[in-house]
């Protein structure tokens, strides 16, 4: 992990590894920034869906003692929203997984894909 401190906060840059730990401990929020149809395709199970395009830092859940995790297909849009979140005033402490879900599939972490015999969700590991 490495930290920057930005618009008086400081923004956490996460390997999916270190995210993934920090979900599994039940020590984070974890918000995707993508859009619904990417959403709805493939995402990390527990995620919150809150599009970039609608986003509202004020309106984000923020519970004591958890970090708030944001994450995209690549890492740019999640860290756009993190430095906006920081700006605004939202949080003085937020997080963003490095190379977003790309990154997350290529360290083989699971996730919920889409079956494509069913058209259903399905359990996947990137291989």
């Amino acid at each position: 992990m490495t930290e920057e401190t930005l618009a008086g906060g400081t923004l956490a840059n996460l390997t999916p590894e270190e995210a993934a730990r920090l979900i599994r401990d039940h020590d984070a929020v974890l918000i995707d920034v993508r859009t619904p149809q990417e959403f709805a395709l493939e995402r990390i199970r527990g995620a919150l869906l809150a599009p970039m395009q609608d986003f509202e830092p004020g309106l984000m859940p923020c519970p004591k003692g958890k970090t708030v995790v944001l994450h995209c297909g690549s890492g740019k849009r999640s860290r756009m929203v993190a430095e906006r979140c920081l700006k605004e005033g939202a949080l003085d402490r937020i997080a963003h997984i490095e190379g977003g879900f790309g990154a997350w599939k290529e360290a083989g972490l699971p996730y919920i894909g889409t079956d494509p015999a069913t058209g259903g969700p399905k359990e996947m590991n990137a291989d």
